[in-house]
């Protein structure tokens, strides 16, 4: 394979576990491309955590590499501290050479101070959307989403939503199979659906409520069956209304978008592990039929179902 070299930009008071997240992710495999390298301004780096990080490689190394990711840094603080000029020049030739470019947290900030965010939408840490929006009005600040894709630049919400955009990282480069197999060595999620919406402090849960994500791993597992919003309801033992209302306060998320999102994933590996029809996969993920199938492929991820196959399994 082809190396794909992945340089992570520590700037001073990195967030660890920000810094942590892409380089275990990214970190060099004999089954992925990915050469790794954590950069910095000078052999040293001093965490928000006070110890300091050795780094490997500078800013020519930010300029060459295929992604840039930059973690967040100086948690909690505001406003935070513009990076230097030196960090923001490598950022900025980056991206003019076409480079991909991704933010972790309040990473975003150095992406905006660069200009590489001017005109997208993005998103950051919730305690942080309000700075962003205000500080740099020509981004659309998305509040309520775990990360954002504008192609080559891509912004995550706070620190373990990191994992939820390297993980897409992968699934856009490798396919689903790769990042589900490196979600398992992290026991993590593939997919999380919502938004950071679910972790802003909310009224505390009225008692006698239990989560449902039992109902959700039923679900998952019987996906191939007609899940309909009272199937859901009926093996939570509540009411569709208080269901819809429950499910949207845990996932950020309807029952349908969620169902949906599922199948999807289930069809994609599929396609990458089998040799099963188009219409087979169909049935087997839920979405009945081919036609269907191949609707929703080209609604959400902009390909047919061939395509991606012949993609992933090359």
């Amino acid at each position: 394979m082809t190396p794909h070299r992945v340089a992570i930009l520590a700037l001073d008071g990195v967030t660890p576990l920000d810094l942590a997240i892409p380089a275990q992710i990214f970190n060099t495999r004999p089954e992925t491309p990915y050469e790794m390298t954590v950069c910095g301004l000078g052999s040293t780096v001093t965490t928000s955590t006070g110890f300091s990080l050795v780094t490997e490689g500078g800013m020519d190394h930010v300029r060459a590499a295929d992604t840039v990711i930059v973690p967040g840094y100086e948690p909690g603080r505001e406003p935070l501290v513009r990076p230097s000029e030196e960090a923001l020049d490598a950022l900025v030739q980056a991206r003019e050479r076409g480079r991909r470019v991704v933010s972790i947290c309040t990473g975003a900030f150095a992406l905006a101070e660069a200009g590489i965010l001017d005109g997208l939408h993005a998103t950051t840490h919730w305690l942080h959307t309000g700075e962003l929006e205000r500080n740099f009005p020509s981004i659309t600040v998305d509040r309520d989403v775990l990360y954002v894709d504008e192609g080559d630049v891509l912004t995550s919400a706070g620190v373990c939503c990191g994992i939820d955009l390297c993980l897409h990282l992968v699934r856009r480069d490798l396919g689903a199979t790769a990042a589900n197999r490196i979600a398992r060595s992290l026991v993590a999620p593939p997919h999380r659906d919502g938004g950071q919406a679910q972790y802003i402090p909310a009224p505390v849960t009225e008692a006698g409520e239990a989560s449902l994500s039992e109902t959700r791993s039923w679900a998952l597992r019987h996906l191939d069956e007609p899940l309909t919003l009272q199937v859901l309801a009926r093996h939570s033992g509540v009411s569709p209304r208080t269901f819809m209302r429950r499910f949207a306060t845990e996932t950020g998320t309807t029952p349908l978008q969620w169902l949906l999102g599922a199948r999807l994933g289930k069809a994609r590996e599929l396609l990458e592990t089998t040799d099963h029809s188009v219409e087979q996969v169909a049935r087997e993920c839920g979405l009945g039929t081919a036609a269907n199938l191949r609707l929703h492929f080209r609604r959400t991820l902009g390909t047919t179902p061939t395509a991606y196959r012949r993609t992933f399994t090359q």
